[in-house]
């Protein structure tokens, strides 16, 4: 089949997420000007370069009481830094119950029970038991087409790495358990892994 976008598509449901699968899911922590703590998940996200490293993630809707945008962005435009968090499965439902439309005032650490920790290189809390995160400071922030949707960029600036999610030097992915988002309501965990060498 095939359709043009602007005209919409003739499925049940919007096959776009499903087609661009799996993708990571940043559980990003933030902090407002005020001291409140924020944790929300994004799969729009991935890194994207190595020197110095960099990440992003996209936010495509709005809160009534936020604006243009959501918690997570709007901390970020106050404060210049954020915390990438990664999900491993045991952590899931945790995860799931954070992305809810929350009011301005819940904090999502308390309100789904997931412990925190602070971050060593910004002003910001990170998930504590969570198989990786990374400390960012704000590069810039694009506004893309379409209603509420921003890119945000940022450098990271540290590291965490739980002891258990290394093996021979290496970060494992299998032994982080992270998942991944499909389309719909779909999450997938890595499973068989291969290797290939590039050409010299």
């Amino acid at each position: 089949m095939f359709y043009k976008t602007d005209d919409g598509h003739p499925l049940p449901h919007n096959p776009f997420n499903a087609i661009v699968a799996p993708r990571p899911i940043g559980w990003i922590s933030t902090r407002g000007s005020d001291g409140q703590d924020n944790l929300a998940p994004y799969s729009f996200f991935n890194a994207v370069a190595y020197v110095p490293p960099q990440v992003m993630f996209a936010s495509t809707s709005a809160k009534a009481d936020r604006g243009d945008t959501k918690d997570s962005v709007a901390n970020i435009r106050e404060t210049g830094v954020f915390c990438v968090n990664l999900v491993g499965y045991e952590m899931r439902d945790m995860m799931n119950q954070s992305s809810g439309p929350w009011p301005r005032g819940v904090d999502e650490f308390t309100h789904a029970q997931i412990a925190r920790a602070p971050c060593e290189t910004i002003a910001a809390a990170r998930v504590a038991n969570a198989p990786a995160s990374l400390e960012c400071k704000l590069t810039q922030i694009v506004t893309l087409d379409g209603a509420h949707n921003f890119a945000v960029f940022g450098e990271v600036t540290g590291v965490h790495i739980r002891p258990d999610c290394l093996s021979d030097g290496r970060f494992d992915i299998t032994r982080a358990g992270l998942i991944s988002r499909l389309g719909y309501q779909d999450y997938a965990q890595i499973g068989e892994i291969f290797t290939m060498t590039r050409p010299e």
